[in-house]
């Protein structure tokens, strides 16, 4: 059976109700589930698909090369896409000599594969104040794509020149969600919070000098912003923003594709 989702099980039921499949044979379909055990360092979850909608995903960092290599493998035969975030030049190569279409997004530090492209979601806005904080940023955009979202991009807006942010004030209004990353002091997301409507997610960076504390001092400018409407997530983690991110985005496609139907 492949990787347990909502669509899978139905087909499965679906089969043992016009008796094309009997009792047993579909609970041998389900016997690896709804966990997979590998080599005695990981455990797989092969429900997340059904309890959250997406697939679990591998963090790699702390993880040896061989054993992304053994999870990654193991998602790939039960699913069309997975997704792997930090990992390295070494994680993917090991990682491809198990999965030859396996991809690598250097900036982003992610690999991935996805066999069933489907259409993407648009609504998201990425901004990322500086060019260094493109690495987090893009692991944001990986994540958004791989959840079926296309992120809109916005690079460089930081408030050492406001009047870069003042001019897409069109294009900041037209978003369901909005991820801004951001390191320094972290100020970005108060003044995009400011203009908007919408729900912002602000995604503090490491990226700064010394009393930036590796994200520190944005992390409790963000959470001490007074603009309304801000989540924060955790420093560096643009998986985490991405992920919430997409579950705003769906909502808010559903709301419009229910007030279209009436």
């Amino acid at each position: 059976m492949a990787m347990l989702d909502d669509a899978s099980v139905r087909r499965l039921l679906t089969q043992v109700a016009q008796q094309q499949q009997t009792v047993e044979q579909a609970l041998e379909s389900l016997r690896c589930l709804p966990f997979e055990k590998v080599d005695g360092f990981a455990c797989l979850d092969h429900h997340r698909s059904v309890r959250r909608g997406c697939p679990e995903v591998i963090f790699c960092a702390g993880k040896t090369p061989p054993q992304v290599a053994a999870i990654a493998a193991k998602l790939a035969e039960r699913g069309p896409r997975i997704l792997g975030t930090r990992a390295s030049r070494d994680h993917f190569e090991h990682a491809r000599g198990e999965i030859p279409d396996l991809q690598y997004d250097e900036t982003a530090r992610c690999i991935w594969i996805d066999r069933d492209p489907r259409p993407l979601r648009e609504g998201v806005l990425l901004i990322a104040a500086g060019t260094s904080d493109m690495p987090v940023a893009e692991e944001a955009a990986r994540t958004l794509t791989f959840l079926g979202h296309e992120p809109s991009r916005l690079y460089d807006v930081g408030v050492a020149g406001l009047h870069r942010i003042l001019s897409e004030v069109p294009r900041l209004n037209h978003a369901n969600v909005i991820i801004v990353a951001a390191g320094m002091e972290g100020a970005l997301p108060s003044v995009v919070a400011g203009l908007v409507s919408c729900p912002l997610i602000a995604l503090p960076t490491s990226v700064g000098y010394g009393a930036s504390f590796g994200g520190l001092a944005a992390l409790l400018s963000m959470l001490n912003t007074c603009a309304s409407g801000v989540g924060v997530v955790n420093i560096d983690n643009g998986f985490g923003a991405a992920y919430l991110a997409a579950q705003i985005n769906s909502l808010a496609n559903s709301l419009a594709s229910v007030g279209a139907a009436r």
